[in-house]
């Protein structure tokens, strides 16, 4: 139905553009406010959703996009996510052959322009919301609210809560189901031009909810919005029906049912009565209002002791859920029973707007994997827009002198937006500064301190990321990863007890925890533990049965053990599960070179370069065999293979030199024992073959007449 002019619109203090303008200039400010995390990585999620991600890879076959979730997994795996998003999955793929693999400045950039367009096309989402639904002779929107939608607009354009949404890739999910959101609404509005209603519009705005549901599942909630606007039976048994079948469709595509998630990811669904479960899921509900009003406390992950539970009816913080309904109540009352009809209309549909697409993350229908994601608010921010600009309207409209000051503040508002975006967009460009910053927020929070002791780690800063790590620990003393990635550093530094200690603890914990079996494995071989090792080993390859390191280190074990032909077997299995695996076939080779099987040896190398004939060190190994076996000239060319790939290999001159010391090329011999000795000095054996061949020169020179 159509309304006459908004009667605050005029007070609000932005001036009148053309319908263009507005959305040019909603466009410019969602750039300017994200377009610095352009060249930023892939951090956080977008590890295991992009980076490790299959479905993303030409070789992948196209139709596992519509098998498997959104990380990768198939649906009917148990360990499933469940979250089914073949069209975002689809547009990361298009972005990695446009690229030409993964380079993360394409996937950004795409982001950024997302979110343009979604902020552009609010103004006419806001336009219908506040103003009503009416056309001009050209059958184009009639936009009764310029002013306050263009407002709204702005602010949403702005919200620093978008920033996760943006910056991290992963947010691409909430920004298509957002698009498509809108799409299906603006489309389902044209279903009523000129007073006719048309079936093939609803049609195709139920498509568009359906692709909003591809992309994520809170995608299905436009129907809400579009039901609260039909009146016919007819419309709403139409809408019903889709959403019913959209909803039985995405139910039977789950395959084995809802993902399980642990007491870890989301603590106030295991609270120990129903009563602290509602009082917690609500204390969440004001965090989140709390968000999307001062967005400057944001933090990358809220898990794991970040928001510590309400224990008690006593507990201070009880005071947050009673002011947030308290709001809410008198934001409906005002819905419900106002004389304005305008104030009725802008109210329900803003509350509509803030409520309806947060209905999938609010634990009510089932329980969530998280406690807060600020992704999640990407399109619930919308509603929350529309009110803060309606309010602000008002106040214009009440307090008239003070419409300088008001005016101030909203550029006040606006530009504190713009800089919070800055800042936090620039804070998404590396993990390390993501991390970092979350520190601050969520001190409590082990998650947080595991992930900045892992970033450390991983870039070579073991000693920092210890702290880390036994601060995770000590947080949350249960947390495995952080105790097996803990475990792995004192391993590499030789503090093998506690390593043990640590890594036995893990997988008390969790008994199905693979990694952490293999490197209590590793810690008992070195302790000389081998028969723990070995069950070690076995227990981790009974939880994880395509293991193929673990296949390797089982080998390594054998190897020690002199178990020659249990390490062959052991090494050849990882093979078979990865064929890459450098390590064990080289470890084959030398195996079977110092047990004199030469034959085998060669056989062995060979077959390695034909699946992996670039590695250096199977050539290296490869061309040793050789030169036993008198094959010098295969052998030189495979140890010139090597030094062209990696011609700093002092080993790899040496044993050169030693092939044509056999050989008889002894200027050539000298040459390549005086580049070993040039890159290492303390070769072991070098310098005395380098003498020996130097006193056999002599000798030949003074044997020369």
């Amino acid at each position: 139905m159509a309304l006459s002019e908004v009667y605050w619109d005029r007070q609000i203090p932005l001036p009148k553009l053309a319908p263009v303008q507005a959305k040019v200039t909603v466009a410019l400010v969602a750039l300017l406010c994200f377009i610095n995390s352009y060249d930023g990585e892939f951090v956080f999620d977008d590890s295991e959703a992009i980076v490790n991600n299959k479905d993303l890879k030409p070789t992948t076959p196209l139709s596992n996009i519509w098998r498997n979730d959104f990380w990768g997994s198939n649906l009917s795996s148990n360990s499933s996510h469940k979250s089914y998003r073949p069209l975002t999955v689809l547009t990361f793929r298009l972005n990695y052959l446009l690229a030409g693999g993964l380079h993360p400045v394409g996937f950004h950039m795409l982001n950024i322009i997302l979110h343009a367009v979604i902020s552009a096309l609010m103004i006419d989402v806001f336009a219908i919301l506040i103003g009503g639904l009416s056309y001009d002779e050209k059958g184009s929107i009639l936009n009764h609210a310029p002013k306050t939608s263009l407002l709204a607009a702005l602010f949403f354009a702005a919200h620093p809560v978008h920033t996760e949404s943006v910056a991290g890739i992963v947010g691409r999910a909430d920004l298509l189901c957002a698009l498509f959101f809108q799409l299906s609404f603006l489309t389902y509005c044209k279903a009523f031009n000129r007073g006719r209603f048309s079936v093939q519009w609803v049609v195709v705005s139920l498509l568009l909810c359906a692709a909003a549901m591809l992309c994520k599942e809170q995608g299905i909630t436009v129907l809400v919005s579009e039901m609260l606007r039909t009146g016919l039976p007819t419309r709403l048994a139409l809408m019903g029906l889709g959403g019913l079948s959209m909803l039985y469709a995405r139910w039977r595509i789950m395959g084995t049912g809802p993902p399980a998630f642990t007491e870890v990811d989301n603590p106030a669904s295991f609270a120990e009565n129903i009563f602290l479960r509602i009082v917690n899921y609500n204390y969440y509900y004001s965090l989140n209002a709390w968000l999307l009003l001062c967005p400057w406390w944001l933090c990358f992950d809220w898990s794991m002791g970040c928001v510590p539970l309400i224990k008690s009816a006593t507990d201070w913080r009880m005071v947050w859920l009673l002011l947030l309904w308290c709001v809410l109540i008198g934001l409906i009352n005002q819905a419900l029973c106002s004389q304005d009809s305008q104030r009725r209309r802008t109210l329900t549909l803003g509350l509509v707007l803030l409520v309806v697409p947060f209905l999938p993350a609010c634990n009510v229908f089932f329980r969530v994997g998280f406690v807060i994601a600020e992704r999640v608010l990407y399109l619930s921010s919308a509603g929350y827009c529309l009110l803060l600009a309606y309010s602000l309207g008002l106040c214009c409209c009440r307090w008239t002198k003070y419409r300088k000051l008001l005016c101030a503040s909203v550029l006040a508002l606006l530009c504190v937006y713009i800089a919070r975006c800055a800042l936090r967009s620039h804070q998404w460009r590396s993990e390390q500064s993501l991390f970092t910053s979350a520190l601050p927020v969520c001190p409590l929070n082990a998650k947080v301190h595991y992930n900045v002791g892992k970033n450390l780690a991983d870039r070579g800063n073991a000693t920092a990321a210890v702290g880390y790590y036994r601060e995770a620990v000590r947080l949350h003393p249960t947390y495995v990863h952080a105790m097996n990635n803990l475990g792995n550093i004192l391993k590499e530094r030789n503090e093998l007890t506690e390593a043990e200690q640590l890594l036995s603890k893990a997988v008390s914990i969790q008994p199905d925890f693979a990694a952490a079996w293999m490197n209590l494995g590793i810690v008992q071989n070195s302790l000389q533990k081998f028969e723990e090792a070995e069950k070690s080993y076995w227990n981790a390859i009974r939880f994880r049965k395509k293991y193929p390191d673990c296949y390797y280190n089982l080998g390594r074990l054998y190897a020690d053990q002199n178990r020659h032909v249990d390490a062959l077997n052991a090494w050849r299995n990882a093979t078979v599960l990865k064929p890459d695996h450098s390590l064990a076939w080289n470890n084959m080779v030398i195996l079977l070179d110092n047990t004199g099987n030469l034959g085998q040896a060669e056989m062995i190398g060979r077959e390695a370069l034909r699946i992996i004939p670039n590695d250096h060190t199977i050539m290296f190994s490869l061309a040793n065999v050789l030169g036993k076996l008198q094959k010098y000239k295969e052998s030189e060319g495979f140890f010139l293979h090597a030094l062209r790939i990696n011609p700093n290999s002092a080993s790899c001159h040496g044993n050169l030199a030693v092939l044509y010391h056999r050989w008889g090329k002894l200027e050539l011999a000298k040459k390549h024992y005086e580049l070993s000795l040039k890159l290492d000095p303390e070769a072991p054996g070098t310098r005395d073959n380098y003498n020996m061949l130097r006193r056999k020169l002599d000798q030949l020179k003074r044997q020369t007449p």
